[in-house]
C-alpha cells in the first residue's frame, strides 16, 4: 500500500510540475481579458495534449526500455535532470509576454508549446514502466486546472508569479531525475 501511495504521490508531483508551465503562460495569457468559455476550452486544449504528449513518450520509453534495458533507465533519469535543469534556467531569461493569440492556431501553437516537455517526462516513465492510465490522468487533469488557475490569477496580478513557478517546476523534476539515477 505504501509503495502505490508513493508511486501515486511521485506522479503527482511530476503532473504538477508539468502543469507550471501551463499556469505560468496562463498567468500571462490571462491578461487578455478572456471569458469564462474561453478560458474552459484553453484549460481543455492543454489538458488534451498533457495526456497525448505523455502517451507518445511512454510508447517509445517504453520500446526503448524493451531494445536497450538497463541503459535506457539511465537515458530516462537523465532526460528528467535536463528537462528540469532547462527549465530553472529558462525562468531566469527576462522574454517578452507572448504575442500568440489563445485562439485558433494560436491556441494549438500554445498547447503543444506547454506540453513538449511532457513528451520528454513520458519518455522516462514510459522506460520505467509506469502506470499510463493514471500517469495521463493525472497529467492532463493537473495541467488543465493549473492552466485554469493561471488564466484566472493572471487577470488579477499581472504575472509576477510566473518565472517562479517555472523554477520550481524544474526543480521538482530536476529532484526525480537524480532519484531515478541514484536510488
Amino acid at each position: 500500500m505504501a509503495e502505490i501511495f508513493g508511486e501515486l504521490l511521485t506522479i503527482g508531483l511530476m503532473a504538477f510540475a508539468l502543469g507550471m508551465d501551463a499556469f505560468s503562460i496562463g498567468l500571462g495569457m490571462g491578461m487578455f481579458k478572456l471569458r469564462l468559455r474561453q478560458i474552459v476550452k484553453i484549460g481543455l486544449t492543454v489538458g488534451l495534449f498533457h495526456v497525448l504528449m505523455p502517451m507518445l513518450g511512454i510508447i517509445t520509453g517504453r520500446f526503448l526500455s524493451d531494445k536497450f534495458g538497463e541503459i535506457a533507465a539511465y537515458i530516462g533519469g537523465g532526460l528528467l535532470i535536463l528537462l528540469g535543469i532547462q527549465m530553472v534556467l529558462s525562468s531566469f531569461k527576462k522574454e517578452e509576454n507572448s504575442l500568440i493569440s489563445p485562439v485558433g492556431f494560436g491556441l494549438l501553437l500554445f498547447a503543444v508549446s506547454v506540453s513538449l516537455d511532457s513528451f520528454s517526462v513520458g519518455l522516462s516513465l514510459g522506460i520505467f514502466g509506469a502506470k499510463t492510465a493514471v500517469v495521463l490522468t493525472m497529467f492532463g487533469a493537473a495541467a488543465a486546472i493549473l492552466t485554469w488557475v493561471g488564466l484566472f490569477i493572471g487577470r488579477k496580478v499581472q504575472g509576477w508569479l510566473g518565472s517562479y513557478s517555472v523554477t520550481l517546476g524544474g526543480a521538482i523534476l530536476l529532484a526525480f531525475g537524480i532519484k531515478l539515477l541514484f536510488m
